[in-house]
C-alpha cells in the first residue's frame, strides 16, 4: 500500500514536471523566435532593442534546452535536467527580486511567480529524489 501511494506521488511529479518542460519549450520558442513580442508581454518595453532582443534569444534558446533535455532523458539524465532546471529557476527568481523598482511591479510579480513555483516543484522533485 505505501509503495502505491509512493508510485503515485512520484507519477504525479513526473506529470508535472514534464508539463513544466513542455511549457519551457513553448516559452523558449516565443522569446527565440518572436523576442520583441515576448519583451512586450513581460513589460520590458515595445521600442526596438537589440540588445534585449538578443537576451530573450538567449533565454529562449536556455529553456528550449532545458525542456528538451529533460523530456528526452531517462533515469538519471532526467534527475540531472531536474536540477539544472531547477538552478535556472532559482536565479530566475533572485533575478526578478532584483528587478524590483527598475520594471512594472506587475512584471516582476508575475516572474518570480512563475520562477518561483517552478522552483518550488524542481526542489520537492529533487528533495524527493535525494531522500530516497
Amino acid at each position: 500500500m505505501a509503495d502505491e501511494k509512493e508510485d503515485t506521488k512520484r507519477d504525479r511529479a513526473d506529470v508535472a514536471l514534464k508539463t513544466l518542460a513542455q511549457a519551457r519549450i513553448g516559452l523558449g520558442v516565443a522569446a527565440f523566435t518572436a523576442p520583441a513580442l515576448s519583451a512586450r508581454l513581460l513589460g520590458l518595453g515595445g521600442a526596438d532593442n537589440p540588445a534585449r532582443d538578443y537576451a530573450l534569444r538567449l533565454f529562449g534558446a536556455r529553456e528550449i534546452g532545458l525542456g528538451a533535455g529533460y523530456l528526452l532523458g531517462k533515469g538519471p539524465s532526467r534527475k540531472a535536467w531536474a536540477r539544472y532546471g531547477l538552478a535556472a529557476d532559482v536565479l530566475d527568481t533572485v533575478a526578478g527580486l532584483k528587478g524590483r523598482g527598475r520594471l512594472p511591479l506587475w512584471s516582476v510579480a508575475a516572474v518570480v511567480a512563475l520562477s518561483g513555483g517552478a522552483a518550488a516543484l524542481g526542489a520537492a522533485t529533487v528533495a524527493r529524489d535525494v531522500v530516497r
